[in-house]
């Protein structure tokens, strides 16, 4: 098993530019809620587990990139590290609806941005584990991907380079009893 996953995280290496993915300090939770920092490209905050019902909150210290907080919960035989998900087919992972998708805006004059909260109530209630991963892509205009998400069935379609999990914005998230 570990020799598997070895193998998986050098084959990520190879495609994968890898930044910081989630903070695993020790995070408190307040009255239910998580407060989940997304920044250029990692989630701050972001402990290992939290429990059935947590309310994520989400902000953005960038000022310049778009960014989301999207829980996709994982199938329970699904045994591969988050690394070897992201580098392999994504399709089959997004073939079940997020959990939650949280949008923020970059943060203008030092203020985040109120968060939309764009499907789910912001909470993440069925235990398991998640997949956590902004798809947006780098540069993309925030009022273009807004109003693209507006009119789309699926992932929007803007301008942009590679979504920022492409530069390590995705870490795993286990929801408990």
């Amino acid at each position: 098993m570990r020799r598997q996953a070895i193998a998986g995280a050098l084959a990520l290496a190879s495609l994968v530019p890898l930044g910081g993915c989630g903070d695993d300090g020790d995070v408190a939770l307040v009255d239910g809620q998580l407060r989940v920092s997304m920044e250029d490209f990692h989630y701050s905050d972001l402990p290992e587990s939290v429990p059935a019902g947590t309310q994520i909150v989400a902000t953005n210290t960038s000022t310049l990139e778009f960014h989301e907080f999207a829980a996709v919960r994982l199938d329970d035989g699904d045994g591969r590290s988050v690394d070897e998900i992201v580098a392999g087919d994504l399709g089959a992972v997004f073939a079940r609806p997020p959990a939650a998708v949280i949008l923020v805006p970059p943060t203008v004059d030092g203020e985040s941005a109120d968060p939309i909260v764009a499907i789910g109530d912001g909470s993440l209630h069925e235990p398991g584990r998640y997949l956590v991963i902004c798809t947006i892509p780098t540069g993309a205009d925030p009022a273009e991907y807004l109003a693209a998400a507006a009119t789309s069935d699926g992932p929007p379609d803007v301008t942009g380079g590679r979504p920022h999990f492409t530069h390590g914005m995705y870490a795993e998230l286990d929801v408990v009893q």
